[in-house]
């Protein structure tokens, strides 16, 4: 392995603990100069491992392990997640609903519920658990099917979704940095874009490990009528990019909401 090779490692393995860090301090980290971390910058950023942002770089993410295995991780964070999204969702009437960890958790929470709900979703296995509650009426979207994910996509899911309009989106990410939100499968992204588009508000569920992660596709950017809620506070330059473009944040950590 080259010296340049071994540097360029250890860089990403920097950006995958600190999204946010600046070029002077990875200089500093690896012990060179900052002209030659942005050549390394640059040259991840072609081949498409990281992706430039002013005065730094994010870790790009371009796979998520399988549904199964995410359901076995950070589960205290997201159970936090899928109640505080219960209670911001209780005024509503309509939801469309992605698939994911997340939101099969906020399902399971969102069951229990005892007013008239209607609820379309392309998640097969959200589908079944709010089937089961007799207030919430379930339409299951046509399509593919993705195995691993459990979710449908396609023509004939974006079709239906084109056909109508809830007052919330509620979606998953596998990345969150200052751009927006993304996903990681190409298919599922564009069956999330649909749904963003045709609701009045997307709330978006993701955990702390989803921040400063970029992954193939945004879905959603930072904006006004986007809603993230999490279980700890994003970074400063995730906060910031809240605040300034007016989308909301909801994080169980700090007990508010700004």
């Amino acid at each position: 392995m080259s010296k340049k090779t071994r540097r360029q490692d250890l860089l990403l393995s920097v950006l995958e603990k600190n999204a946010s860090i600046r070029v002077n301090e990875l200089a500093d980290q690896l012990d060179v100069s900052t002209e030659t971390v942005r050549r390394d910058l640059s040259e991840l950023d072609r081949t498409g491992q990281i992706k430039r942002t002013y005065g730094g770089a994010v870790r790009t993410k371009s796979f998520e392990p399988a549904l199964e295995e995410r359901l076995t991780q950070h589960i205290a964070a997201r159970e936090k997640i899928a109640h505080m999204a219960v209670e911001y969702v209780s005024n509503s009437n309509s939801l469309f609903i992605g698939g994911g960890a997340t939101t099969l958790l906020f399902a399971r929470a969102l069951r229990q519920t005892r007013r008239q709900l209607t609820v379309l979703t392309p998640s097969f296995s959200i589908a079944m658990e709010l089937s089961t509650n007799p207030t919430i009426e379930v339409m299951s979207l046509p399509g593919i099917v993705e195995p691993e994910e459990g979710v449908v996509s396609g023509g004939e899911t974006l079709e239906s979704i084109s056909k109508f309009r809830t007052k919330l989106a509620v979606v998953g990410a596998s990345g969150v940095d200052t751009n927006g939100i993304s996903e990681a499968s190409l298919t599922i992204a564009q069956v999330y874009s649909a749904m963003i588009r045709n609701a009045d508000e997307t709330v978006v569920l993701a955990d702390a490990s989803k921040f400063g992660m970029r992954s193939l596709q945004q879905t959603v950017a930072i904006q006004k009528n986007v809603c993230l809620i999490t279980d700890r506070p994003p970074d400063p330059l995730i906060r910031d990019a809240i605040q300034r473009h007016g989308a909301r944040l909801v994080c169980g950590a700090m007990d508010n909401e700004s």
